[in-house]
């Protein structure tokens, strides 16, 4: 009977210590549970962080890409402005040259006028008309005398005027040589802005750059930016009216073919179908100097001039027809919607917006909404330079 209640006492010991284990397992597991739940959490926050610095770093590119071009643009205008003043001074400081030269020259007609009167003698008027021993000659001395009068008088009077021209002239001359001074002080504020936002942009590109992307993130943002471009696309060409065309005046589009002028000079980087990080390029990438100019392939309408995500500064130019060509990647934008651009026109600059590591030109050119190859549309690449 002992030995009954010993083997009782000895299976209750032992029940209670292993239900004690496995409660000190629960709760060991518990908090491991909630430690790997903050971790979660803690994961799920920096994955947030992540990707809101991902939208606030890319909405500071558009905000500098924007600033970058409008920089450009004024810096442009100024130069313009100041080469034009510069001509325009030079062109006056001859003026002036030539204005004194013939002053000078009128001065030493009149001189030898003053000296032919003087060699005459004084009060000779008074003296020809007492003059009775030949009438004649007396009568032509006087008009010659009248003629030589008048003569001195209008050389006078044109003296006069010439100093006046010339004090006009003068006076441009130091106008136009203010407001030049006044350009050039602008321009060098504008410089100062211009480099410090350069300075920003690549800082901030730097930064971008640090932030890894795996090669399904990068085929993901290329996707995702594609896309926003064909929803743009399709959007434009459900609102654009009938493309006019002036009779006899501009050939269609589809009739260019092969024969398009390139937007710009430079080398073919990336050819039309070329991988891009797991996607393809619908366009080619143009390799040229940061600044140079982009010129339109024909005749048509800008009906795109912004910022777009993973395009940087894009205008797009409607020709009609379904056919539309695009320019991106730009430093400066020159056009805004609604603008008529003949073929040739100055529509933007190279640059490095949209996030480029390198100055060039992204040129496509759509059918329809769907990409075509700009190689079978413009003139033939030598020794892969275009332009």
């Amino acid at each position: 009977m002992n030995l009954k209640r010993l083997l009782v006492f000895v299976l209750v010991i032992s029940h209670v210590f292993c239900l004690e284990t496995i409660a000190g397992d629960i709760a060991k597991k518990t908090t491991e549970l909630t430690g790997l739940q903050a971790k979660i959490k803690q994961i799920s926050r920096s994955v947030s962080n992540l990707k809101t610095k991902k939208n606030s770093l890319l909405t500071e590119l558009k905000k500098l890409d924007t600033q970058y071009g409008k920089s450009a643009v004024i810096l442009r205008r100024l130069d313009d402005q100041a080469n034009k003043l510069k001509h325009s001074i030079a062109r006056n400081r001859q003026q002036i040259q030539k204005k004194q030269q013939q002053i000078n020259s009128q001065k030493h007609d009149l001189e030898n006028q003053v000296k032919a009167a003087y060699g005459m003698g004084r009060n000779e008027r008074i003296k020809l008309i007492l003059n009775q021993q030949n009438p004649s000659l007396s009568g032509r001395m006087m008009v010659y005398y009248d003629y030589l009068n008048k003569a001195r008088l209008k050389k006078i009077a044109r003296i006069d005027e010439d100093m006046q021209a010339l004090h006009d002239l003068e006076l441009e001359h130091l106008k136009e040589t203010t407001v030049l001074e006044d350009k050039l002080e602008k321009r060098k504020r504008e410089q100062s802005v211009f480099l410090q936002t350069k300075i920003k942009h690549q800082t901030l590109l730097a930064k971008i750059k640090k932030q890894v992307f795996s090669k399904k993130q990068q085929l993901g943002r290329f996707k995702l930016s594609e896309k926003k471009l064909k929803s743009l696309i399709y959007s434009l060409q459900q609102t654009l009216d009938d493309f006019p065309f002036e009779d006899g005046g501009v050939k269609e589009f589809a009739k260019l073919k092969g024969k398009l002028a390139w937007p710009v000079k430079g080398s073919l980087l990336k050819k039309f179908g070329a991988q891009r990080s797991g996607s393809h390029w619908d366009g080619v990438l143009i390799k040229a100097k940061e600044g140079a100019d982009i010129r339109v392939v024909t005749r048509g309408r800008v009906v795109f001039a912004d910022w777009l995500r993973g395009y940087g500064l894009l205008t797009i130019i409607d020709h009609g027809k379904g056919y539309m060509t695009l320019y991106a990647f730009n430093q400066s934008l020159y056009k805004t919607v609604g603008d008529w651009v003949e073929a040739g026109a100055v529509i933007a600059t190279v640059g490095k917006s949209g996030g480029q590591s390198t100055a060039g030109l992204y040129f496509g050119i759509r059918k329809k909404g769907k990409p075509v190859n700009p190689v079978k549309w413009c003139r033939k690449i030598r020794h892969g330079k275009v332009g």
